[in-house]
């Protein structure tokens, strides 16, 4: 009788503990994304926005150790980073040279053929398990490249349109049950039928197993995924490279996809990176900045796009000299030290920017800045561009201003008889009132430091509408 009384006894506790296991497991699983009902942004399952706040981290899976993979995740999950996008098929010789465990991904270079073994810490895979895992846990979705673009597009390449779907549907369902964003492509366009036929393979593989996870596609620089793909079925939103450089011009384009139809989201998913050599020409124009990267990020979204992704260029290739791991293209210092380099951490203020006022009906307006008569001084160019993002209801602007120049805005496109104006620090989040202004046909304003490096942001709101101080939450 007692020895009953202890089974039973065990078993509850067996089954308390199940149920609160798979409580726990509930609660660390991130909201859906979806698309917004006006078909710019992304949303959550419950309505929220979602500002896509990314960090490419191409060569998480492959170079980087459970413990360095720690370091660098929960770094970003305390910079507010919600997406880190990393690529399976890693680029510099992921499929010949083993990831930290000494594991390769594939079977004699076959897509076909991924190389498992049972247990948890037995293949290469099993790191990208918990690599994804501990993103997850920490409040973060990958976006998930199942293959970087050489292996489809460059010289040998390892696919084919047979074994890009096989592939496609082996690796959605091994990583459907995570909390993913899908990325195709990787840094390649697909410019030919053949090539897009291989595309669209690999994507019909992943949607014949997981139809509910987002899906995109990452092309090469100043290029969009739009002008392949705008009309496949499977492509939730397009990705964008604006390119590794200072001008405006590839950020501009944004606005073009922005009023596509179908209409889709936009979102930057490989901007400039920090201490990236500019141009690829560091011995012209040497390696870009905190400043440079934040230009660009904004450009990005003040032109529409759905969120950014921040890169750094060491981080990228998780480059470490004292590993002996090759440099790609001079990077500047290890990557566990360029983790905290500036502007890995101004990113979030853009993102909170944008979160504290209504955000899907947010739109691009270039002409919301009154040019002057020489307009390469303003509304700017190269380096210098200013752009503007209006509420489509009227209720607030906003002005990035990369350098401290005076401009005009024609503030009579806010829909209020009084307006409220502020500035917002890109660097530090620092909030200055200007003040209240009866609103006129024009107003005139002047960032409040001179500098050429220093970015302010113009906030104006309708005064009724009692918005909150920039960078502050709005309840949406």
């Amino acid at each position: 009788m007692i020895h009953t009384l202890h089974l039973h006894t065990k078993l509850t506790i067996l089954l308390l503990g199940a149920i609160l296991f798979s409580l726990q497991a509930q609660s660390q699983t991130l909201p859906w994304l979806r698309i917004s009902e006006n078909g710019h942004y992304l949303q959550t399952n419950n309505g929220q926005p979602f500002f896509y706040q990314g960090d490419t981290a191409w060569e998480l899976f492959h170079r980087l150790s459970r413990e360095e993979a720690d370091l660098y995740l929960k770094d970003r999950a305390s910079k507010g980073y919600n997406v880190i996008q990393a690529v399976a098929l890693a680029e510099l010789e992921g499929i010949d040279i083993v990831n930290a465990y000494g594991h390769c991904p594939l079977i004699n270079r076959n897509p076909a053929q991924p190389a498992t073994e049972d247990g948890e810490n037995n293949d290469y895979w099993d790191n990208v398990d918990y690599i994804i895992g501990r993103a997850n846990a920490l409040g973060m979705y990958v976006g998930l490249l199942p293959t970087w673009g050489r292996w489809w597009r460059d010289e040998n390449p390892i696919f084919d349109e047979q074994n890009a779907e096989t592939f496609g549907r082996w690796i959605a369902q091994r990583y459907a049950k995570y909390d993913i964003i899908w990325i195709l492509g990787g840094d390649r366009n697909p410019d030919s039928e053949p090539l897009k036929r291989i595309i669209n393979a690999m994507a019909r593989g992943i949607r014949s197993v997981d139809t509910k996870h987002l899906m995109t596609f990452h092309p090469a620089g100043w290029q969009t995924s739009s002008q392949w793909l705008h009309n496949e079925e499977w492509l939730d939103f397009n990705g964008r490279q604006s390119g590794h450089t200072q001008r405006y011009n590839s950020n501009q384009q944004i606005a073009g996809d922005f009023h596509l139809s179908p209409t889709k989201p936009i979102i930057e998913l490989e901007p400039l990176y920090e201490d990236h050599p500019l141009e690829f020409k560091p011995d012209e124009d040497g390696h870009s900045n905190a400043w440079d990267v934040r230009r660009a990020l904004y450009w990005s979204v003040f032109y529409g796009s759905a969120g950014i992704t921040y890169g750094h260029h060491s981080v990228w290739q998780m480059y470490d000299k004292a590993k002996g791991r090759e440099p790609i293209n001079r990077p500047l210092m290890a990557w566990d030290e360029a983790i905290n380099q500036p502007a890995a951490d101004d990113v979030q203020h853009l993102k909170e920017l944008m979160l504290s006022r209504p955000y899907f009906t947010r739109i691009p307006t270039e002409e919301f800045i009154l040019p002057d008569e020489v307009e390469s001084a303003m509304p700017g160019a190269g380096r210098y561009r200013f752009v503007a993002t209006i509420d489509s209801e009227g209720t607030y602007a906003m002005v990035y201003a990369p350098i401290s120049r005076t401009f005009t805005v024609r503030s009579q496109m806010i829909k209020a008889e009084k307006i409220v104006a502020w500035w917002f620090c890109p660097r530090t989040a620092k909030v200055i009132k200007i003040g209240t202004f009866t609103n006129k046909p024009t107003l005139t304003f002047t960032p409040p430091a001179n500098g050429e490096a220093e970015d302010w942001v113009l906030v104006l709101d309708d005064t009724s509408k009692r918005y909150p101080a920039p960078g502050k939450r709005y309840k949406h």
